[in-house]
């Protein structure tokens, strides 16, 4: 899982199976430094999954294992951050929110969950451990930037 847009209030990123390359967007609260309880994504790093039943969901979930300074991160359905407490949701498109306005949520989010939860499922199954490794760039940028030739490389803008 790659985070490729970052802000104040919110992170999305692409979560990618190489195993058959499917493809779904995550969304998760904001990246911080310090934890604000539950409003804080998990950090980056690598994390076992496996599935298990969730007493607040009422139905099996991804369950991510040993994530520092954080219990019961799950991922699963939801369309924007008010659906997540440190928890990773995930969905088939991006969109803005017509509730908030500026605020991005993620869309078709229970058939997202289905197909993540049907590739975890099918590797536990088979008797395969499940890792979820989250990426967050160092640097984001919405500008696109592209090398000059040798002639205009003077290196003063």
């Amino acid at each position: 899982m790659v985070r490729d847009d970052c802000t104040e209030t919110r992170t999305l990123g692409t979560m990618t199976f190489p195993e058959d390359g499917f493809v779904c967007h995550t969304l998760e609260d904001p990246v911080r430094l310090e934890k604000v309880m539950g409003d804080t994504a998990i950090g980056s790093g690598t994390y076992r999954v496996t599935i298990t039943r969730s007493q607040r969901f009422e139905r099996l979930l991804p369950l991510l294992h040993d994530v520092p300074e954080f219990s019961g991160v799950r991922i699963h359905p939801g369309n924007t951050t008010r659906d997540t407490a440190g928890c990773i949701l995930v969905g088939t498109q991006r969109g803005d929110s017509v509730e908030t306005g500026a605020e991005t949520q993620i869309l078709h989010s229970r058939d997202a969950m289905a197909q993540v939860q049907k590739r975890i499922a099918a590797c536990i199954a088979a008797g395969d451990l499940v890792w979820l490794d989250i990426v967050t760039p160092r640097v984001t940028t919405s500008e696109t930037f592209s090398l000059a030739s040798k002639e205009d490389a003077t290196g003063f803008p």
